[in-house]
This record gives C-alpha cells, sequence and structure tokens, in this order.
C-alpha cells in the first residue's frame, strides 16, 4: 500500500503545508482521507490521479478536513467522471455536505453515494476493508484502519511434488485451501500472510480506546497539533500532542507512525516536535506535503518528496547517501533526486526525494 500526504496542516493552509488530505493507494485504486481546502490542487500536482479516487473518507465535519470536497467532486464531473464514487463520513455528515453542494450548484454527471458511518462500521471499497473507529473531537467524529487482503501462503513445490502433486491445477487448488489427492493445504503452504494495515485518526484528543481500536497496525497516522509543553492547551480544544501519539503507537504496538496536523506556531521548531514524539516511540516520521510512502509487512520505503530545504543536508541532484532514521537493520542507500516539473508535478519549494529503506528488524 502506497500513503501520499497532500496535507498536513492544521486548521489553515501555509506556504509549505496545506490542509489534511491523504491519499491511499492499493494497486491502481486510491482511497482519500479527508479533503481539506485545496485539495484538488494538491491532487493535481502529485503523481496520482483523482479519477482513480474509489471513496472519501471524512473524519469530522471541520472546515479545514471538508471544504475541499465539493470542489473536488464538481471537478471530477467537469472532466467527465462516470465511474460512482462513494463518500463516507460520520453521523450527521451528510447534512452539511449537502448544504455546501446546493449552496453552490454542485451537481455531478456521476452518482455520488453519502455514507454515515460509526464505531465499529465495516465496508470495503474495491479489495481495501475499512473498519471505523471512534474518536473524541466535540462532535462526531471517527477513524479509519484501511487493510489490504490477505496474502495465501507460500506453496512448498519440492513439498507436494513428493507427496504426489502434479504441477498445474492441483497445485493451484491447494494454494487455494483444497485438499488434493489426501494432501491437505497445512502440509505444503504455509501460514497466511496479513494483508497490509493502515490506521488514521482524525483529529482528537488522546483517548485510551484508540490504542486498541490500531492495536497492530503497520502504519499509524495519527494527528499532532500540540507539543507536550502545551497538552493542557490540547486538552482544551480535544487534540493530541506529539507524545500522546507517541504513545499511543507504543501501547498499539504499530510498526510506524507518521505524524500530521501539526499546528504552524511550531513551524521554526518542528524537528523539536519530532523528537519528543521519538523519544517515547523512535518509529516515527514527521509528515511532510508530498511525501510518499511505500508499506508492505517488511517495512516502511519513503520513496517521495520532502522539502528542498529538508533535504539540503543530504545534497541535490543524484548524489547517494546513507539515511537510516530508525535504527533498522539493511538500510539501503538509495538516490537523492531534487529537480521541478517532472512527471510527479512537484513545484515551488518541493522537490523529489528518494530517500531509504526503513526495514523492520527480524
Amino acid at each position: 500500500m502506497e500513503i501520499l500526504f497532500l496535507g498536513t496542516g492544521a486548521s489553515v493552509p501555509s506556504r509549505h503545508r496545506s490542509t489534511s488530505c491523504i491519499a491511499l493507494r492499493s494497486e491502481s485504486d486510491i482511497i482519500l482521507m479527508d479533503c481539506g481546502e485545496g485539495s484538488q490542487r494538491q491532487l493535481m500536482i502529485s503523481p496520482f490521479s483523482f479519477m482513480k479516487i474509489r471513496a472519501v473518507l471524512i473524519t469530522h465535519a471541520h472546515g479545514d478536513h471538508i471544504l475541499g470536497l465539493p470542489g473536488l467532486l464538481q471537478t471530477m464531473g467537469l472532466l467527465g467522471r462516470k465511474e460512482p464514487l462513494a463518500v463516507y463520513g460520520p453521523e450527521g455528515f451528510a447534512a452539511p455536505l449537502k448544504a455546501i453542494m446546493d449552496a453552490t450548484e454542485g451537481e455531478t454527471e456521476y452518482p455520488v453515494e453519502v455514507v454515515e458511518v460509526g464505531h465499529g462500521s465495516e465496508f470495503s471499497v474495491c479489495r481495501m476493508r475499512i473498519t471505523v473507529f471512534g474518536t473524541d473531537h466535540g462532535l462526531p467524529s471517527v477513524g479509519f484502519i484501511v487493510s489490504e487482503p490477505d496474502v495465501p501462503g507460500k506453496l512448498n513445490r519440492e513439498k507436494a511434488l513428493s507427496l504426489g502433486i502434479k504441477d498445474g491445477p492441483d497445485m493451484a487448488r491447494l494454494k487455494r485451501g483444497e485438499t488434493v489427492g489426501g494432501v491437505r493445504p497445512e502440509q505444503v503452504v504455509g501460514p497466511v500472510r496479513k494483508g497490509v494495515r493502515v490506521a488514521y485518526t482524525g483529529d482528537t484528543r488522546s483517548v485510551p480506546a484508540i490504542a486498541e481500536a490500531v492495536k497492530g497496525a503497520d502504519a499509524l497516522i495519527h494527528e499532532s497539533t500540540y507539543s507536550s509543553s502545551e497538552e493542557p492547551l490540547a486538552e482544551s480544544h480535544l487534540h493530541s500532542t506529539a507524545l500522546q501519539a507517541a504513545e499511543t503507537a507504543r501501547k498499539a504496538g504499530v510498526r510506524c507512525l507518521f505524524l500530521t496536523h501539526i499546528s504552524n506556531r511550531y513551524d521554526d521548531c518542528r524537528d523539536a516536535v519530532l523528537e519528543e514524539a521519538k523519544a517515547a516511540f523512535p518509529e516515527t516520521v514527521l509528515a511532510e506535503d508530498f511525501g510518499y510512502y511505500e508499506i508492505t509487512r517488511r517495512s516502511v520505503r519513503a520513496i517521495g518528496s520532502q522539502r528542498s530545504d529538508q533535504l539540503e543536508h543530504v545534497g541535490v541532484g543524484y548524489d547517494a547517501d546513507y539515511l537510516p532514521l530508525f535504527g533498522y537493520e539493511d538500510s539501503v542507500a538509495v538516490c537523492h533526486e531534487h529537480r521541478h516539473g517532472r512527471h510527479r508535478g512537484v513545484v515551488g519549494d518541493y522537490g523529489i526525494g528518494f530517500l531509504h529503506d526503513l526495514r523492520y528488524a527480524g
């Protein structure tokens, strides 16, 4: 599964960060999580096509999470979309969306289904399975876990042959779980490999139930509006601190934590916010707009961009270097690129950076 951060700012856009929007891609299918102001512009200069969006998941109805949705829906219609689109959001979400669409004469030439969901809801989008969990932000709000399907275990061909199974359809039947010629699948097929799971909290204060809901996820994307020095402010505004996000990740046993929705007040000290989280959970990444990652069961690989000024310490052009963030074994040297106007479309103060592999030890 791939994660593309399109907007990582909190409440209002800034020069370097747009409002909340995250795209997940599994094979060619895209799910959009939240859709703040300017999201369609971010998509237009990203490597993802918004015509491949199969569903939009909205965590709550605050403007910095939904105001980009009406424009995106209308633009897809103007560009000739015919495929149906499902929009999922918390209880009461359908009414404000309808009001905005009505006020802007937001007609679409394709079917848009708006579905309200709550804690415990489950549904499928193409090959992905989505589970909904409750959050606490002072209005109806939810988080989402997006899961890819489990992968069948690996077939031991040599052992199957030794038991009298011939190459061809019988091998395939064994892998599908059927008994063939007295040979049971568990004799020759390894254990099922769990599909990748990515969890996203949206805006929420820190509550113990979230750690339980996202337990064992491969990646947790957690809002981190405040630093720990302003925890009382986070509590009063029903947001989380970076340290609280890290503690949730540690308790949940996730493999990787992405911090997002960080207040612009920390623009000059974002590294300090990151370090406070890493002290509690070292496998932490501070997300930036256009940060692009591949999540597998074995690794988290950064394949996208960061702001060009954040790449200066490793140089630009085609210089290779080792850059292990988490101290995982077998980190690999990869190329750091800084270029503008190519097919990935990152412009202005952004460049493309092919960073590093973060491989899980063991």
